[in-house]
This record gives C-alpha cells, sequence and structure tokens, in this order.
C-alpha cells in the first residue's frame, strides 16, 4: 500500500524525533557509563587519556574495599535507608492529610493559608540551615539522625501534589458518603485515599531521591563520622596523598545508586501516572 505524502512526512518526522532521543538519551547515559568504568580501574587509569571504556584488567577488588573493606559504606548505607524510609514515609502522611485538608474541608482562610504555605518555597534551603542548624542544637538533636528525619517530613511540593490531585476529584463521592452516615476520616481514607495510590508512589519516589542524595543537610547537621549518611560517606575514599581515590569513590558511588534505581523501576509506571493525573508536564 503505498503511502500519501502526509502519511511519509509523518513516518519521516517520527524517525528524525526518534533518532534524536536515542541520541539525547546516550548523552545522558554517558556519565553513568563512565562511573561504571572507573568504578573498575586502578586510581593511575581512571583519568586516562584517550579513555578506556571496558577497564583491562578490571579491578573488582574496588566494591571489595566499599563492601567489607575498613571504610566499608554498608553502615551508612543503613542510615541512609532509615532515613529515607522515615522521612517518606512522614511526607506521605503529613502531604496527602494536609492536601486533602486544603481541597475537600471548609474552614475560614483556607485558600490564604496555602497560598501563604505555598509561599515559603520561594525561600532557598541552604537559608534554612543555619536556622535548622540552632535550632537542632539547643534541642539536643544535632549530630543525629532525627535532624535529617523531621525537616523532611513536612514539605510544600509534597502538599501541592496531593491538594492538586483531591481538587481534581468529583465532590460527588463525598457527599454520597455523607448521607450514608461517614464522618471525613472514613470519606477521606476509604473514597479518596485509595484513589491517589499514582499520586502517592510518585511523591514517595521524589522523596526517597531527595533523601538519598541529600549532601547539604546532613554535612551541616552531622559531624560525626558515626552518624554519616551514605553522600558523607563517599568522601572517606582517599589515597595516599590525601586525594580522593576515584576508582573507590566510583564503586561506592554505583553501588549508591543501586536502591534509587529500584525504586523507580518497580513505581515507574504509578510515577507516570500521577504525572497524568496532576497535570505536571
Amino acid at each position: 500500500m503505498t503511502k500519501t505524502p502526509r502519511q511519509q512526512q509523518a513516518a519521516r518526522a517520527k524517525w528524525y524525533w526518534g533518532i534524536s532521543l536515542w541520541i539525547l538519551g546516550l548523552a545522558f547515559l554517558a556519565p553513568f557509563a563512565w562511573m561504571l568504568s572507573t568504578s573498575l580501574k586502578q586510581d593511575v587509569d581512571a583519568f586516562q587519556v584517550p579513555m578506556q571504556w571496558i577497564p583491562d584488567p578490571a579491578q573488582w577488588e574496588n566494591f571489595k574495599t566499599v563492601l567489607i573493606g575498613a571504610d566499608s559504606v554498608l553502615p551508612a548505607f543503613g542510615r541512609s535507608a532509615l532515613v529515607a524510609l522515615l522521612r517518606v514515609a512522614g511526607e506521605l502522611i503529613t502531604a496527602t492529610m494536609a492536601g486533602y485538608a486544603f481541597a475537600r474541608m471548609s474552614f475560614r482562610g483556607r485558600d490564604k493559608l496555602f497560598l501563604l504555605y505555598l509561599a515559603t518555597a520561594i525561600i532557598p534551603a541552604q537559608l534554612l540551615l543555619v536556622p535548622r542548624f540552632i535550632y537542632f542544637q539547643k534541642l539536643g538533636l544535632y549530630d543525629t539522625l532525627w535532624a535529617l528525619i523531621l525537616p523532611g517530613m513536612f514539605t510544600v511540593l509534597g502538599t501541592f501534589l496531593m491538594r492538586q490531585f483531591f481538587v481534581s476529584q468529583p465532590g460527588e463521592f463525598a457527599e454520597a458518603a455523607r448521607m450514608d452516615g461517614a464522618n471525613e476520616w472514613q470519606i477521606f481514607s476509604r473514597i479518596y485515599l485509595p484513589q491517589a495510590a499514582p499520586v502517592i508512589s510518585a511523591l514517595g519516589i521524589l522523596a526517597f531521591v531527595w533523601s538519598w542524595n541529600d549532601y547539604e543537610t546532613p554535612l551541616v547537621l552531622i559531624s560525626s563520622p558515626e552518624q554519616y549518611t551514605l553522600p558523607l560517606s563517599l568522601t572517606n575514599f582517599v589515597d595516599e596523598q590525601g586525594s580522593i581515590a576515584p576508582g573507590l569513590t566510583m564503586a561506592a558511588s554505583v553501588v549508591s545508586i543501586v536502591p534509587v534505581l529500584i525504586v523507580f523501576v518497580v513505581l515507574q509506571r504509578r510515577f507516570i501516572a500521577a504525572m497524568t493525573h496532576t497535570g505536571i508536564k
């Protein structure tokens, strides 16, 4: 069957877009390929020019060192996992409840309060580090994991995403439930919350990634190596001159991205569905 000129033009445009996206995807993957390649090299070969993409021989000892060596990342890995899980759980609870309240519950000054809360997002996070340092020091929580967990349980973006979702849901569900004698908590937990599963999954992914990769906050609020999270522990791998050892550091970095990849692969369909629900493009 002969294609019309318009169909041929559409087919060529599809190929052009496909090739362009493949090239762009490979460009984004190049740093990860370099990281994986460097993790299997000796330090002296890490910045060799021209670059040797396939190490020969591969230094698998780098992974053995970062996993079970004297400066093993496993304790920091566990602390990061604990902080991330508690932060994600706390943020999902507070964001869903606050988002529902701002979207579905009527109280005086609701919209003004939401706009005021939303306006706090324009404050750079770096400006809050020193006040948090002083605050947690006075509370006796400085140099503890709680100094990392508690601030992460309350986020403007989480509340905004959940509020946008609940606003988009039909109000007839709540009205019918109230006629049947359901209270506000039952309406929230049995009707609207199950429908919010894709958005909750997307928010969980974002919260986990932010917590897992957070470097600035632990740098300011954690001082003891025994309390280091994974991003801080990556600085422990140095060579004889005291410089960062690229092979060991990249091996530890490869280990650190595994949980993020697993979380995203498992929840990617819900993440895409959530972006559609909340209107994020």
